[in-house]
């Protein structure tokens, strides 16, 4: 065997391992690209959040009011 073949072989397999190396790299960026749009999608905005929040003390003040007749009724 040539030093020109066992060259050209090292080379070979050198790309080759760098190359998929970097494939698993960039498979992993595109999966953590897609995990990150699915979070942004799951996130409220602030004012759909004060919204929500708004409603649900509104609700508890009217069962804080309904606890309160019932507790004073008795």
């Amino acid at each position: 065997m040539e030093m020109t073949d066992l060259w050209s072989s090292v080379l070979t397999l050198g790309v080759g391992f760098i190359g998929f190396v970097l494939r698993g790299y960039v498979l992993e960026m595109q999966r953590l690209q897609i995990l990150l749009n699915r979070t942004r999608e799951e996130y409220v905005t602030k004012s759909d959040n004060s919204a929500s929040m708004n409603r649900l003390f509104g609700r508890l003040d009217l069962l804080d009011a309904k606890m309160d007749r019932i507790l004073e009724r008795k």
